[in-house]
């Protein structure tokens, strides 16, 4: 029912077929930067997926960190604060819940103070008083974007672009909240483009993943680069679950008391 899907069919390809054969030789993938970097343990698994990278044959491009615009952060808050309210509500509407509107989810949580200890509702009661049309500015946003990923690629003639896809997974507290740093996804969420991610490391037994962005419709061609890197790397392991990250053997020992020889 999305009017953005309509191209879908069109564009429909065997992505298993483009798996086959992958390779990075002669790829060309350009190191892409938009906001203020990962964490240093994070990098260092990022310098390694691109020797690897490097190594199984592609040739890697470093290009200059892309400054974005404030007006593309805050069209973007516009389109959500909007279109938040009119998804929420069409998608509250079909279920049996009882909170059926927006509306009856912020009186909820105003009712129910455990819902706001560790996040308050902002972004909710925002949406809930947001007025008018927002077309105009995901319009803007949306050509910004991929104008900004489209010059890029072309200009540095590459496959695709590489980054980090965010820092480890982060703990959520009283104090700090959300304690998020660093992230992708939102120029090519904005854009509508392909965004593909790869396991290409651990920080602590903590998975981090590297990013492949390209063009429009060009999942099959994403898929099969990132394939390629990822039959080099070999970096995913089965997840397994950790209770906490102190419970891990160097963070138990590092916890441990010390043992003080008396003299």
């Amino acid at each position: 029912a999305d009017p953005a899907t309509t191209e879908a069919n069109a564009r429909r390809t065997d992505y298993v077929a483009a798996l086959r054969g992958a390779s990075l030789k002669g790829v060309r993938l350009g190191v892409f930067r938009t906001g203020g970097g990962a964490d240093a343990s994070t990098e260092k698994d990022f310098r390694d997926a691109v020797a690897a990278m490097r190594a199984a044959g592609a040739t890697i491009v470093e290009l200059p960190k892309l400054k974005v615009p404030d007006s593309v952060g805050n069209d973007e808050l516009k389109v959500l604060l909007t279109e938040l309210k009119t998804g929420m509500n069409a998608y509250l509407a079909t279920t049996t819940a009882k909170t059926r509107t927006l509306a009856d989810v912020i009186a909820f949580d105003k009712a129910t103070p455990r819902e706001t200890v560790l996040f308050g509702q902002e972004l909710f009661e925002q949406a809930q008083a947001a007025k008018g049309d927002s077309a105009q500015a995901r319009a803007r946003s949306r050509d910004y974007a991929r104008a900004a990923i489209d010059k890029v690629l072309r200009d540095h003639k590459l496959d695709a672009l590489i980054t980090p896809t965010t820092s480890p997974s982060w703990r959520i507290d009283v104090a700090r909240g959300d304690n998020a740093a660093g992230e992708s996804a939102s120029l090519p969420a904005i854009a509508g483009y392909p965004h593909l991610t790869v396991p290409m490391g651990y920080v602590h037994g903590l998975p981090v993943g590297v990013s492949f962005i390209g063009p429009a419709w060009s999942e099959a061609r994403l898929l099969g680069i990132g394939n390629a890197y990822e039959q080099a790397s070999h970096m995913r392991r089965a997840p397994i679950f950790i209770p906490s990250l102190e419970s891990t053997p160097d963070s138990a020992r590092a916890f441990a008391p010390a043992q003080l020889t008396p003299k």
